[in-house]
């Protein structure tokens, strides 16, 4: 049997032609033909999700390798499930040609046949096929456990005799039914008039085999839904960008589609690093949502779908960022967020701009979420670890037992950059010692399916071989094996095979629920990983009560990994302590049993001796638990300092000590070691601004294009908008109505970080001698337009790493000033900013949808409908939209009371005390404002803020000279000539009646 498209057969076997079910089922071989074929051409009555997610996979990979899929079903006494034909739909996207056949009356459509064909040479000359011809629909029940007949035929063109004729009448038969009047393409509008005229089918007799066609509605589970609020509450709170946690199997891309459905996006980008997730990603949302999906990865670009699929690798290259706007996209999902302090990840997560972006992961603890949880505006929004998983119900128990590697020393591999040197690895892997050590520790302790984690295919295909020879039905899967994934999981779960041996196929994106043993036969090069492998087996699964884990552990302290994701330890002193005589009770879910051998305690023990003290020790071993060198933010989350880095002069310089995977040398940091030293690790700070604008430069490309002044405090602005934490603890209540454009806001950051790195504001001879930043000032050019220039030469060829280590250090600096301020930020947040008694009842709710939209309020305002009248924005509250307020965003919109009666007159009059739904105006939504009502800013000679509503009309002069004028609607009230000192800072959308107490 071959694994290529250059010969063998499309069956499974040569000698097998009859599939009889039950315990011989059809679904490997199709698995194995689909894999094998240039053409696969399918018609079949109806098609459920069951049996759908068992070919699904091996389907996107085909036609991802450019299989030609035609499939044909039907409608026929309604048993097809319409979510099933939204799956398929994603597989359209790729190519498929899908259709259905319409039936009429009581005409009846049974066919059940597959057909998969190989050609040779560009003209497509047929050589080799296989037609499947039976009872099969593609139910999980018809393809694995139900009684039902199939035949195979086959073609082979070397062969002699009439296979070809009968091949080619099958062939002829399928085209002719698929083109046939009556067949329609498959789309989202059919599939849509399709559930609204089905009827529920009621055949009791064939109740198991269409057993999933009226599932009820998909929902949230508990910890999903309360997910949800969180994630609503943190959008209320006016936050960005946030980070879920959950552990493996606890549901995180569901998550994610039921917060996309919530919260209506439109335009959402699905991003990951392996096409494996993309996949199942796209499954989940067609079956939830009516979306148009597309996937954007090394094969296919497809940019104009509603839903995007995407790979970090496509999307997060330059040229492939431009084709979209920076807020194309609504809602923005990152998954397996642990990535995402990568290079592709960081440009992506810079330059989009949704209205949210969530970032997925199921990292085990803080410290690796440190780096991460900066990307996401250190908003940690819900979080769930396997043992609250398991706690739950929502994944199995596991037992696990740690065994003594015995038959390798690892002392004697070498060991270089946190990893064990892979050559000598596999040759002590290898051996038929240690393959006899795993087998024996399998028959005492495995059940009935095991996947096992091997070093490399060489190992894998090793280990496949020696357990087989014992008797064990195994297989070696990886990308150059003869058996493909989706073909050695149908013999896993119909129990043709015992074991799977794999290298990577399955550490991210692959849902295994039957698996109910897994065997670490590798080192683990990072707690995620680990956590990763471990979690394959504790999804739920019929039949299953709890999961084995067999993990090999050596004589090296890289093995620590393990024990410290597993019980949120950090050091081998903690495992000793937890594991003492003193201590026998290890704190466990229900239903969970640890054993570790006692050579594996007796190494804790021994490395509890040599604890590691200097910083440089700290990074080495940090580097080894998150299988990467750590950034300055993850340094300090897990050491809560940074102290003992001083000893090295500044973070840099510890780097470039430790000889990291880090592209920073010695030579390079030379010339920039004291600016980044001073200017960013150590520069002082007694609110958040530097670090803002530094990361608001850096965004700007400041070091290679110096930007205005004008785009810099702009830029803040928006910088600040990810860190409600940092809003609420440095800038005044007065301060927080400056909005973004204004005078106010450029004077109040110009008076703040940017006088601060340049001293602008003082006379020149009392400047110091030396700053790190200055501003350039052209003859007759306002302030405003002045350049913020760093002060430093920098050679072009250093700027993007030069950028890179700025961010990372601002970063470090908003981490580390966050956590000084923590105490503050807690009694900020325990205090309501408006109490219930300053909102009117009718804005007060107790009993409020989840679903309607919390705006922000603004009691004192005063939006005058007179005169300029004083105003006082500090005082905000969040409230449910009241009615009529249509479609809002509070990003974009807020409420606040008219005061006066200028506005009273007209067609539309505005009384005294009306409600105003406003939508602020910036500088991407500006527009036209002319013919609009607009509510106006200004500063009196106090500094108080003043605000007005006007009509907005234009009138142009003899001259041609255009002027704005301001109307009131009252009569009384005259006419104002617009000015430089007023700023336009929102548009009213409506005015609302509130219904009387």
């Amino acid at each position: 049997m071959s694994s290529n498209n250059q010969g063998g057969k499309l069956a499974l076997c040569t000698d097998k032609q009859l599939y009889l079910g039950g315990d011989d089922p059809l679904l490997p071989a199709l698995l194995h033909a689909i894999e094998q074929a240039d053409e696969i051409e399918i018609t079949v009555s109806f098609i459920q999700r069951s049996g759908l997610d068992l070919l699904f996979d091996a389907l996107y990979d085909a036609l991802v390798n450019g299989t030609r899929l035609k499939l044909l079903t039907s409608d026929y006494l309604d048993f097809t499930c319409p979510l099933a034909l939204k799956e398929l739909m994603t597989l359209h996207t790729l190519g498929a040609e899908l259709r259905v056949y319409e039936t009429r009356g009581n005409e009846s459509f049974h066919m059940k046949s597959y057909i998969f064909t190989k050609t040779k040479g560009e003209d497509g000359q047929i050589y080799e096929g296989s037609a499947f011809i039976g009872s099969n629909n593609i139910s999980a029940v018809a393809l694995t456990q139900g009684l039902e007949w199939c035949f195979r035929h086959d073609f082979i063109a070397s062969q002699s005799g009439n296979n070809k004729a009968t091949f080619l009448q099958f062939k002829a038969a399928f085209a002719s039914l698929f083109t046939h009047p009556q067949t329609a393409c498959l789309s989202y509008p059919w599939i849509q008039h399709y559930q609204e005229r089905r009827k529920k089918p009621q055949f009791k007799t064939v109740s198991n085999v269409v057993a999933d066609i009226d599932i009820e509605p998909i929902s949230p589970r508990p910890e999903q839904q309360e997910a949800l609020e969180k994630l609503n509450n943190a959008r209320a709170q006016s936050y960005k960008r946030g980070l879920v946690v959950l552990a493996t199997g606890m549901g995180k891309t569901w998550l994610a589609a039921f917060d996309v459905q919530q919260v209506g996006a439109k335009k959402v980008l699905f991003v990951a690093h392996r096409e494996e997730i993309l996949k199942q990603a796209a499954k989940t949302f067609t079956r939830l949502i009516d979306c148009t999906a597309g996937f954007y990865t090394g094969k296919q670009k497809q940019s104009d779908a509603d839903f995007l699929f995407a790979s970090v690798q496509s999307i997060g290259k330059t040229e492939s960022l431009r084709q979209f706007t920076a807020d194309y996209f609504d809602y923005i999902i990152v998954d397996e967020f642990h990535h995402a302090s990568s290079k592709l990840y960081r440009n992506l997560l810079s330059y989009f701009e949704p209205q949210f972006l969530l970032g997925l992961t199921a990292t085990p603890e803080r410290t690796d979420q440190a780096d991460i949880l900066s990307l996401c505006d250190n908003n940690l929004v819900y979080e769930r670890n396997m043992v609250q998983g398991i706690d739950a119900k929502t994944l199995v128990p596991f037992h696990y037992y740690g065994i003594w590697d015995e038959s390798v020393d690892y002392t004697a591999i070498p060991w270089h950059n946190g990893k064990f040197d892979p050559t000598s690895l596999n040759n002590q892997f290898a051996t038929e010692r240690r393959a006899k050590h795993a087998l024996q520790h399998w028959k005492q302790l495995a059940q009935t399916r095991t996947l096992a984690f091997c070093i490399s295919t060489a190992h894998a295909d090793y280990m496949a071989n020696y357990f087989n020879k014992a008797g064990i039905k195994t297989a070696s899967v990886h990308g150059k094996s003869s058996i493909k994934r989706s073909e050695a999981l149908a013999h896993l779960a119909s129990g043709k095979l015992q074991i799977i041996f794999s290298v990577d196929l399955f550490n991210e994106g692959t849902d295994l629920p039957s698996i109910d043993t897994v065997m670490m036969l590798r080192p683990s090069e990072s707690k995620v990983l680990f956590l990763q492998q471990f979690g394959r087996g504790l999804r739920i699964h019929q039949q299953k009560t709890h999961l084995v884990v067999l993990d090999f552990i050596g004589n090296h302290h890289s093995f620590l990994n393990k024990p410290y994701a597993l019980f949120g330890t950090h050091s081998p002193r903690d495992l000793v302590a937890k594991f003492s005589k003193d201590n026998q009770v290890v704190q466990l879910p229900e239903g969970c049993f640890v054993n570790y051998d006692l050579e594996i305690t007796d190494f804790w023990q021994q490395l509890a001796k040599e604890l590691r003290t200097t910083a440089l020790d700290d990074y080495q071993n940090l580097t080894e638990q998150l299988g990467h060198a750590p950034d300055a933010c993850e340094f300090f989350h897990e050491y809560g300092e940074f102290k003992k880095v001083k000893a090295y002069g500044s973070w840099f310089e510890l780097v470039v000590k430790a000889k990291s995977i880090s592209s920073i040398s010695a030579e390079w940091l030379a010339p920039y070691k004291v600016f980044l030293k001073e200017a960013v690790e150590m520069t002082s700070m007694t609110k958040c601004f530097k670090a803002i604008l530094l990361e608001a430069f850096v965004q700007l490309d400041g070091i290679a294009y110096p930007p205005t002044l004008r785009a810099l405090a702009d830029k803040s602005y928006d910088v600040l908008l990810h860190y409600p934490q940092l809003s609420k603890l440095d800038i005044s209540e007065k301060d927080r109505s400056k909005s973004k454009g204004s005078k106010a806001w450029f004077n109040y950051w110009f008076d703040n970080p940017i006088n601060a790195f340049t001293e602008a504001k003082k006379p020149e001879h009392k400047r110091k001698t030396h700053h790190w930043f200055s501003i350039e000032q052209a003859p007759n050019q306002s302030i405003e337009e002045a350049h913020f220039k760093l002060n430093l030469k920098v050679e072009t060829q250093d700027i993007e790493q030069l950028t890179d280590c700025i961010l990372e250090l601002s970063r470090y600096r908003l981490a580390r000033y966050l956590h000084t301020k923590r105490d503050r930020l807690a009694e900020l947040e325990s205090t309501q900013t408006v109490t219930d008694d300053a909102i009117p009842n009718q804005l007060q709710s107790t009993d409020v949808a989840e679903n309607v939209v919390q705006l922000p309020y603004f009691p004192n305002l005063k939006i005058a409908c007179g005169h300029f009248k004083t105003g006082d924005s500090s005082e905000m509250s969040f409230v449910p939209a009241p009615p009529g307020c249509g479609k809002v965003d509070p990003e974009k919109h807020f409420l606040a009371h008219a005061s006066g009666n200028s506005m009273n007159g007209g067609k539309h009059p505005i009384f005294d005390g009306d409600l105003l739904l406003l939508e602020r105006i910036t500088s991407s939504n500006a527009g036209s404002i002319t013919n609009t009502t607009i509510a106006i800013e200004r500063f009196d000679a106090a500094d108080d803020e003043q605000f007005l509503l006007r009509d907005v009309r234009k009138q142009i002069n003899v001259h041609g000279e255009v002027t704005y004028l301001l109307v009131a609607r009252s009569p009384e009230y005259a006419v104002m000539e617009a000015n430089d000192e007023f700023v336009t800072f929102a548009r009213l959308r409506e005015v609302l009646k509130l219904p009387v107490n």
